[in-house]
């Protein structure tokens, strides 16, 4: 009987990988990468190329919708853990692969209750990585909280509600999945006076990474899907 790895790869930057992550990476027999669209290429597989060897190792995409409708999503969870299951019976490695930290707004979370209700004698080890909140707030040169200071992190998708009130209760706010709400938002903080102290950051760690602290260059912005706010209280 194999481990299976949950292996964070941090926010798109193949030097925030740990150490851990890339031994485990380079050992594992099979990498199993999460797409929500197979016509996409995965972030986290492509943060990891240089760090696997595709001739020997096996590597599996597999798709997990981008939808809230658990009719579509459980198939894919449940599918994806029979096959993790039936890789570590036959006795091959498996390292899932997630963008950021395994155990924070991951896909990996579900698998993980899955394999434990369902192949509870299956070893899981959870290797740790950077979340794009913590990259993004070093490449802002931004304190996300000091002192006696409190945070919170809203996917914004819970409500303009929510994040108005987190605005109000919170010295430092960081909004995920900012794409769907983000004019709305944009509202938001430009009537709670936050215009100064309000930061967007975009793929971070990656190519194609952007960080704005101009509030009119981030209201002029169409965010990508791996976007972030954090905001401040205002001084």
């Amino acid at each position: 009987m194999a481990t299976v790895y949950a292996v964070g790869v941090g926010p798109g930057d193949p030097e925030l990988l740990t150490r851990k992550a890339e031994r485990i990476l380079r050992s594992a027999d099979v990498i199993l990468a999460p797409v929500s669209n197979l016509a996409e290429a995965s972030v986290a597989l492509g943060t990891i190329r240089e760090f696997i060897d595709e001739g020997r190792q096996e590597i599996i995409v597999h798709q997990f919708p981008m939808t809230s409708d658990r009719t579509l999503l459980i198939p894919a969870w449940q599918g994806a853990a029979e096959l993790i299951a039936a890789h570590a019976e036959a006795g091959r490695s498996v390292a899932f692969i997630t963008i950021g930290d395994p155990l924070f707004y991951s896909t990996f979370i579900y698998l993980l209750r899955l394999l434990r209700e369902q192949w509870p004698q299956i070893a899981i080890e959870i290797i740790p990585g950077i979340s794009s909140i913590n990259a993004a707030a070093s490449e802002a040169s931004l304190p996300l909280v000091e002192g006696d200071e409190k945070m919170v992190v809203i996917p914004a998708t819970a409500g303009i509600g929510q994040i108005k009130t987190a605005l109000e209760t919170y010295e430092t706010v960081v909004l995920l999945k900012v794409k769907p709400v983000f004019p709305a938002i944009l509202e938001l903080l430009s009537a709670a006076g936050r215009e100064t102290s309000t930061v967007f950051v975009e793929r971070v760690g990656s190519p194609r990474q952007k960080v704005f602290t101009d509030f009119s260059e981030i209201a002029a912005h169409s965010p990508d899907y791996l976007s972030l706010l954090i905001i401040k209280r205002s001084p």
